[in-house]
């Protein structure tokens, strides 16, 4: 019987490998990068075509490579990181395997140009799938330019699942964010199809954030610095009044190096915990410092999983640097000089005026039990239409309600046969002939809105309501990826957004179903619940959009219901396929029967 076992060709075990290391086009983008940073780079610029399909280009000014190096740099396990086993407990590089080169030469046609500075030519190299094609002499600045085109030509199965262009795009914001907010030292640029997304001057931690994220974060954001033998913790976390429904902009970092830290995740939100509500998420941006040798990078391809040696003894660090930034907030808000808008603060000398004591108008007569018949004894600083208002107040509020704005049980000979009522304004309970059927207000009415944008969606008849006066926003490059990628879905849900440069909307239409008429939060929720929701096989990005619609669009809870409003979500729901469950899969209705009433009184 004949020998099975084969070595495989070189060509073949990087592409095996590229499958765990490049995974998309985001993927070559941050390998690049880190590879940059390495090399000491002082400036680095990104320029993507076609969401990385076509060309993915990184230039640097780091130490570039002599012409050795620049060839043996796309060998498999060839690196200037490491050179002993030990070495692997004490990595202060981005990268150390030797790997991402070689995998991204066998799945793309790579072109290097590098030089030292010490040295007057460059090195061109060109691969084609692990080939060395061409290697010469070239003029080139100092430092290294990769030229990664048609990523995964040669595997068709590999290109063909790649997601659309908005998404890709948005992955590689995402990984540029990753490397420029851990070295506000360096300038980065980053540019697709010829338009530039970010241009990073270098700054401090701060003002680089500010840069990636916008100027409206800086608002949000709570400084935090904790100093132990164990670790260091420097960065900023989100006031509670900022936080969010998605997880979006959670960034931990470790010695300069991004890592994804579930454990630590909940350090952080039990800071918070009775703080915000519960199903929000603060942003935060924490930098950690420690011993190289104390962790362990080396347990994932992408390095992005990290093993801590006192792992229990830093979450309970990390907890008590987040919770003493929150007391900090809380007890003594500090003024934010960095803001360009100056607090004028009057400054009193010798010679200013004494001020005059304030007067405050005081009427003696008046008496809070008066009746309407003595409305003529007040005073005359109420208007006449002051008084209209004070007095006609209860023509506001329908029969069944009090001053106060709550339900009551109806039973005044005004009722109709169906009775209505709230409990702490998110359930609407009725009375049925097997008990009480109590009804979760915001999820009936996504239920309702759902099946309505469903059929906006198929028939292509959106119901929108035009703004006024049109809401410009300034949003975070992802979410503008984002919002581009379901801009034909919003459209026919009526949501008409229009797309400036710079990551800038003008929201000049939204749906006339929608509750909520603040565009801008109607947004954000928007996209929170797009993020959130689960991606099954049976649902497409019409569903999704529509569901996340919905949520944007409900009634909140705390939101008083009149009788009629209650009666008409009522019919509205039982109109509906499917009533007993929101668009997300969870329970709408509830009946607690008269068996369960009796025996709660037995």
């Amino acid at each position: 019987m004949p020998d099975i076992i084969k070595l495989l060709p070189d060509s073949v075990a990087n592409q095996i490998a590229a499958g765990e290391v490049i995974q998309r086009p985001a993927s070559v983008v941050k390998e690049l990068m880190e590879n940059a940073v390495d090399a000491g780079a002082t400036a680095i610029n990104v320029i993507i075509r076609d969401s990385g399909r076509t060309l993915i280009r990184v230039t640097d000014d780091g130490s570039g490579m002599s012409e050795t190096d620049a060839r043996l740099s796309f060998e498999r396990h060839a690196t200037s990181k490491i050179s002993s086993a030990n070495d692997l407990f004490s990595i202060k590089t981005k990268g150390f395997r030797g790997e991402a080169l070689a995998s991204i030469a066998a799945v793309a046609m790579v072109e290097l140009k590098t030089r030292r500075e010490d040295e007057e030519v460059g090195t061109m190299i060109a691969i084609n799938g692990s080939r060395v094609e061409s290697q010469e002499p070239c003029s080139c600045p100092k430092g290294s330019n990769f030229s990664v085109k048609n990523l995964f030509y040669n595997i068709p199965a590999r290109r063909k699942f790649l997601k659309s262009d908005n998404t890709e795009m948005r992955n590689i914001i995402i990984e540029f964010q990753k490397v420029a907010l851990t070295h506000p030292d360096i300038k980065f640029t980053l540019l697709h199809n010829d338009t530039e997304v970010y241009n990073l001057s270098p700054a401090n931690n701060r003002q680089r954030i500010i840069g990636i994220f916008g100027r409206q974060i800086n608002r949000e954001l709570i400084p935090l610095e904790t100093e132990t033998t164990i670790v260091n913790v420097k960065g900023f976390i989100t006031k509670p009044e900022f936080v969010r429904r998605s997880c979006r902009d959670q960034f931990f970092f470790v010695n300069r190096r991004y890592m994804r830290h579930p454990y630590f995740h909940k350090a952080v939100m039990e800071a918070y915990q009775k703080i915000i509500p519960p199903d929000t998420i603060p942003s935060y941006f924490i930098f950690m410092e420690t011993d190289p040798e104390t962790i362990d990078i080396n347990i994932h391809p992408t390095k992005t999983e990290i093993k801590f040696e006192n792992e229990r003894a830093v979450w309970q660090i990390l907890m008590a640097s987040v919770r003493e930034a929150l007391g900090r907030f809380n007890i003594a808000p500090s003024i934010d000089f960095e803001n360009e808008a100056l607090v004028d603060i009057p400054v009193r000398t010798a010679s200013s005026p004494v001020p005059e004591k304030p007067l405050i108008p005081v009427n003696p007569l008046f008496n809070p039990f008066e009746n309407e018949e003595d409305a003529s004894r007040k005073p005359d600083f109420i208007s006449r239409f002051g008084r209209e208002n004070v007095t006609n107040w209860e023509k506001l509020y329908p029969a069944g309600f009090r001053s106060s704005g709550q339900s009551v049980i109806p039973g005044s000979p005004e009722d109709t046969e169906r009775k209505f009522f709230q409990i702490k304004s998110k359930y609407i309970v009725c009375p049925v002939k097997s008990g009480l059927m109590l009804i979760d207000q915001k999820r009936a009415h996504e239920r309702v809105l759902y099946d309505r944008y469903m059929e906006s969606l198929n028939r292509h008849s959106p119901a929108s309501q035009t703004e006024l006066f049109p809401v410009p926003i300034d949003i975070d490059p992802v979410d503008y990826s984002l919002l581009r990628e379901i801009e034909p879905e919003l459209k026919y849900l009526g949501f008409i957004i229009q797309f400036r440069e710079k990551n800038r909307i003008i929201i000049k239409g939204r749906p006339s179903a929608a509750v909520n008429t603040d565009p801008k939060d109607m947004l954000d929720i928007l996209i929170a619940e797009y993020k959130n929701a689960p991606s099954g096989p049976a649902s497409g990005a019409g569903e999704k959009v529509a569901a996340a619609m919905a949520s944007a669009s409900a009634i909140p809870y705390g939101k008083i219901l009149f009788q009629k409003e209650m009666e008409d979500l009522f019919d509205s729901l039982f109109a509906c396929p499917s009533p007993n469950y929101s668009p997300g899969g969870k329970p709408v209705i509830s009946i607690i029967t008269m068996e369960e009433l009796d025996r709660k009184f037995r």
